[in-house]
């Protein structure tokens, strides 16, 4: 699989209504891959190449946004793009469990599953990631999300892949749920 570019997505917040709170920023990363689809065009019973394909590329893809937030990671997503001679299945096939594991390693573990947005989309799309707390989707105040845009792509053959992390929930979060310091069940949902 051909990368043809890497975009890197940085979004810092300090104040929400004009106020901050005492957790610091609010970081969040998303990295993109624009990757050819092999399959744009053509209908193919089994599409486990992608899958496979999809493991170095997390790897990279992973370490990059790891970097990038210049802390640990508290709330991940993924999500994808496929240009229009594709199927939603080809960018489905490239976020499966195997790329979840590199973003969860990278990320120092994660019980809960992983949010993730795609769709069939021209070039220049944009495309809302929604992330979520990595060990307890209970957690009310990680539930955010980060918009990425590639100006030129996805072209029709191509695929936008794209891996999102943030350092720590909402600014001025308030709405309940359970508190990322009160995890105890280690289920991915408390």
């Amino acid at each position: 699989m051909t990368v043809r570019k890497w975009l890197t997505i940085r979004e810092e917040v300090h104040t929400e209504a004009g106020r901050s709170d005492d957790g610091g920023p609010l970081v969040k990363v998303a990295v993109c891959a624009v990757v050819d689809n092999p399959f744009a065009g053509r209908w193919a019973d089994d599409l486990d190449d992608l899958v496979q394909a999809s493991v170095p590329l997390a790897d990279e893809l992973a370490a990059r946004a790891v970097d990038a937030l210049g802390a640990p990671p508290l709330s991940y997503g993924k999500g994808g793009l496929v240009g229009v001679a594709g199927e939603q299945e080809h960018i489905n096939a490239m976020l499966t469990t195997v790329f979840g594991e590199a973003m969860r390693q990278h990320a120092g573990g994660g019980l809960a599953w992983i949010p993730s947005m795609t769709k069939r989309a021209s070039a220049g799309e944009m495309l809302d990631v929604p992330l979520a707390h990595k060990d307890a989707l209970y957690v009310r105040a990680h539930y955010d999300g980060i918009t990425v845009h590639v100006p030129d792509a996805p072209g029709p053959d191509e695929m936008v892949v794209v891996g999102a992390y943030a350092n720590r929930g909402r600014i001025n979060a308030r709405i309940g749920g359970v508190p990322a310091d009160a995890i105890t069940a280690r289920d991915g949902l408390r």
